[in-house]
């Protein structure tokens, strides 16, 4: 079985929220480079705190967008691996649809091209939960139709068919993980692209209403960032991953208004919640059927979703400025 110890590995959007904490994991596991390449349209400095005091991490303020510049990065480093995880998040489909589906597809296609022509040996490639569009069948398992109901959705699910085909009819050194709602330290908390649980703590700690779109019966598989990015290595440490797609998630749902009423005891906030009318397109349910993880994987998630969220508090309570 591969080791992620000593490999040189690239990781594309490495300055945003997994990628930050994806990069700071193959450091600790000693990775002989690690190497981030992101634009940062949302990822941060901040993020890469820890990882920059390492002498072997590199940053590139770069696009992955850019075919001949990832050539340049992944052959002048000598890269083995790469784990992709560059994209732009959902909330951007309703601002620029056309972007938000053409990003997946440009840096998809990059990648897939370098490692026909040899550049690297091995691709991860970070899918989305959003590709299945709302649960036909719950929970649900890597066969459930997809279904993407925005232009981001849509965007990973093309970059996922692209990628299939390359690995049938190249056979290449492929894996693709399919993630579902993460939520962890570092994750974006203000402006139209914040996610929930960061926005919702956020507006308690200044002393605002957080804000519950539609019923609030809409329902989510959190998995805390932590056991997303083990999931991640696992999937280039063992190679029954390749040429599969493999869902990682919990395996347990919970509703958006339940999410918040755990939020709001753990804060002690009693202020109640602004109501907003529901998103357009928004999925209704998603949660992960993980038997294929932890059949090939040996994937089992560590953190409940209550730990998760105290662990998530703590972060923002001791870095309010960021």
């Amino acid at each position: 079985m591969p080791s992620i110890e000593n490999k040189n590995v690239l990781v594309t959007g490495g300055a945003g929220f997994i990628g930050s904490h994806l990069c700071d994991e193959l450091l600790q596991r000693n990775a002989n480079k690690v190497v981030c390449v992101d634009n940062f349209f949302l990822g941060k400095n901040e993020n890469l705190n820890n990882a920059s005091k390492h002498e072997n991490f590199i940053l590139y303020r770069d696009d992955a967008r850019s075919y001949n510049l990832m050539q340049l990065i992944i052959e002048n480093e000598k890269i083995e691996v790469v784990f992709n995880l560059a994209t732009i998040p959902l909330n951007y489909s309703f601002f620029n649809p056309s972007d938000a589906y053409l990003v997946n597809i440009e840096i998809a296609h990059n990648l897939l091209a370098l490692l026909k022509n040899n550049s690297f040996k091995t691709l991860i490639h970070v899918s989305s939960s959003e590709a299945f569009g709302t649960a036909k069948y719950s929970p649900m398992d890597e066969n459930h139709p997809i279904d993407p109901t925005t232009p981001y959705a849509a965007g990973k699910v093309s970059a996922d068919l692209m990628i299939q085909s390359f690995w049938k009819l190249f056979d290449l050194d492929i894996s693709i993980l399919r993630p579902f709602n993460n939520f962890g330290p570092r994750q974006n908390a203000e402006g139209v692209l914040a996610a929930i649980i960061p926005a919702s703590i956020r507006k308690i700690l200044n002393g605002e209403k957080p804000i519950l779109e539609g019923d609030g019966l809409q329902s989510r598989d959190f998995i805390y960032v932590a056991d997303t990015v083990r999931g991640i290595i696992l999937g280039y440490e063992n190679e029954n991953s390749r040429k599969k797609i493999i869902n990682l998630g919990t395996g347990i749902a919970i509703t958006i208004k339940d999410l918040l009423d755990g939020i709001s005891q753990i804060m002690n906030y009693t202020g109640g919640y602004e109501i907003k009318p529901e998103r357009k397109s928004d999925v209704k349910k998603l949660c992960a059927n993980i038997n294929l993880a932890k059949e090939l994987l040996n994937f089992k998630p560590e953190f409940s979703i209550i730990d998760g969220l105290k662990l998530t508090l703590d972060w923002y309570l001791n870095n309010k400025n960021l």
